[in-house]
């Protein structure tokens, strides 16, 4: 799966999303709305992660989808 599917069924993919990081809120997962540097934002807030991790397990998360 790349971005582009991702942003354009963001509503199924949230779901998954919200199950791998169960800190991310749904007004979190609206606010994002398919933007992936919004994700990456709110897994460096929620995770304490820094941009390059965030980045890094979003990526990951991503191929196994």
């Amino acid at each position: 799966m790349n971005w582009d599917e991702v942003k354009g069924d963001w509503k199924q993919f949230s779901g998954k999303v919200k199950a791998k990081w169960g800190k991310l809120t749904d007004d979190d997962l609206t606010q994002i709305g398919g933007r992936k540097d919004e994700l990456v934002g709110k897994l460096q807030t929620h995770y304490g992660h820094s941009k390059e991790e965030a980045e890094k397990h979003l990526d990951e998360f991503i191929k196994t989808v």
